[in-house]
């Protein structure tokens, strides 16, 4: 999406740059499920894996894997550092390239790792937030070369779907991370209060897409009544399951995934309407 979206700003498209780009996402991505795991060691005792939540279970029912786990993070972390590094000196990026990848994956790390623990001190939620701006920005940075105020605009309902996604993920986990002593909002404030974020970021979500065109920094031709339509998808799934307020674990899974379905639409139609901007 933040690739496409610099495309739509005149940045020329770089086949050799997306991919590593993507690269990069990958390997950073692969750091997240595998260090996660590790972290999460004792904490996944108490959750059972789900589609969307949960983590993987496999440490659980294999634990002679922990070690072998956190060397894969951190291996994969080097990949996506040292693509970084290769992907600065290629097409003589600024330096600022690697220091936005290496401070992505460190804040990633910091999410379940000692000292900090940040998921255990009600302040993991901001990290995964954060994720609305860094995915695309990977994108966009690769493609554009920097990273504009059009970008960080563009990013502010980016953040709120991706609040509505973390609180998706979170809500099945209630009971276990309590156990577990992880401090996340709705281990703290409870389901009821996940399901209200959900329809207050999604709301602030389709808010912001209105709001964006006012700015007069954006392409005339991309029409943000479009992406706040599209953004209606997984704000209606939130009202209709704020609605029904499904409180217990079995209920409140099923239409959390629902949840994550309807962001993964949402995604894939706004990148599908730019590709149909730039054909």
């Amino acid at each position: 999406m933040g690739a496409l979206l610099a495309v739509l700003f005149n940045a020329q498209f770089n086949l050799n740059k997306f991919i590593i780009g993507y690269a990069i996402i990958f390997f950073s991505t692969m750091a997240i499920q595998y260090h996660n795991d590790y972290f999460d060691f004792e904490a996944d005792h108490h959750v059972t894996p789900s589609t969307i939540s949960g983590g993987s279970g496999i440490l659980v029912e294999n634990p002679k894997w922990k070690e072998l786990s956190k060397i894969t993070a951190l291996t994969f972390i080097g990949l996506a550092d040292i693509l970084s590094v290769a992907f600065t000196v290629i097409f003589s990026y600024p330096l600022t390239f690697i220091l936005f990848v290496v401070l992505a994956n460190i804040i990633s790390w910091f999410y379940d790792a000692p000292p900090t623990r940040l998921s255990y001190r009600g302040l993991g939620e901001f990290v995964t937030i954060s994720m609305g701006i860094i995915y695309p920005g990977v994108g966009y940075f690769g493609i554009m070369g920097t990273l504009d105020l059009p970008f960080l605009i563009f990013t502010i309902p980016m953040v709120f779907i991706q609040l509505m996604f973390t609180m998706s993920v979170e809500i099945p986990d209630m009971e276990g991370d309590r156990l577990a002593g992880k401090m996340t909002w709705i281990a703290s404030r409870g389901r009821e209060f996940g399901l209200k974020m959900i329809v207050i970021s999604g709301l602030l979500a389709t808010v912001s897409f209105f709001i964006i065109p006012f700015t007069n920094i954006f392409p005339q031709n991309i029409n943000f009544r479009i992406l706040a339509l599209i953004s209606l998808i997984p704000l209606t799934i939130g009202i209709i399951e704020l609605v029904k307020k499904p409180l217990d674990k079995i209920s409140a899974t099923k239409f959390c995934t629902y949840n994550i379905a309807s962001i993964f639409a949402a995604a894939i139609l706004i990148n599908s309407y730019f590709l149909y901007l730039l054909r």
